[in-house]
C-alpha cells in the first residue's frame, strides 16, 4: 500500500513539489549563510518525494538554543508560506474522499515545514 501511495503521490504532484524543494535547497546551499536552511529544505524535499511510510520525530537535542533560533528565523523567512501552502493543499484534498491520504501527507509536510530544525525523518514500523 505504501508503494502504491508513493507512486500515486509522485504522479499527482509529489514530484513537482520535491523538485521545487531541491531547487530551493540548491540555491540556499550555494550561499554560505544559507547552508543550514538548505539542508533542512533538502530534508523536506526527500520527504516530499516519498512520504508514505515515513514520519517525523523530535530529535534528542531538539530543544537546544540554536534549533529554536533557527526555527524562528525559518518561520519568518519562508516556513510559514511553505506550511500554509501544504495546509491549503491538504484541505483541498480532504474535500475529496479519495484525496484524504494525500491530504494527510500534506499536513505532515506542513508541520515539518513550519519547524524543521531538530526533527528527524524515520520509517514507520
Amino acid at each position: 500500500m505504501r508503494l502504491l501511495g508513493n507512486i500515486l503521490w509522485l504522479i499527482f504532484g509529489g514530484l513537482i513539489t520535491a523538485i521545487q524543494y531541491f531547487i530551493s535547497s540548491f540555491i540556499l546551499i550555494i550561499t554560505i549563510i544559507g547552508i543550514p536552511f538548505g539542508v533542512q529544505t533538502l530534508k523536506l524535499g526527500l520527504l516530499a518525494l516519498w512520504p508514505f511510510g515515513k514520519t517525523t520525530v523530535q530529535g534528542e537535542r531538539s530543544g537546544g538554543c540554536l534549533y529554536i533560533i533557527f526555527n524562528i528565523i525559518w518561520i519568518f523567512v519562508g516556513g510559514i508560506w511553505i506550511a500554509l501552502s501544504h495546509f491549503i493543499f491538504g484541505i483541498i484534498l480532504y474535500i475529496t474522499i479519495i484525496g484524504i491520504p494525500f491530504g494527510n501527507q500534506h499536513f505532515k509536510l506542513a508541520s515539518l515545514a513550519l519547524t524543521p530544525f531538530g526533527r528527524d525523518i524515520v520509517d514507520k514500523n
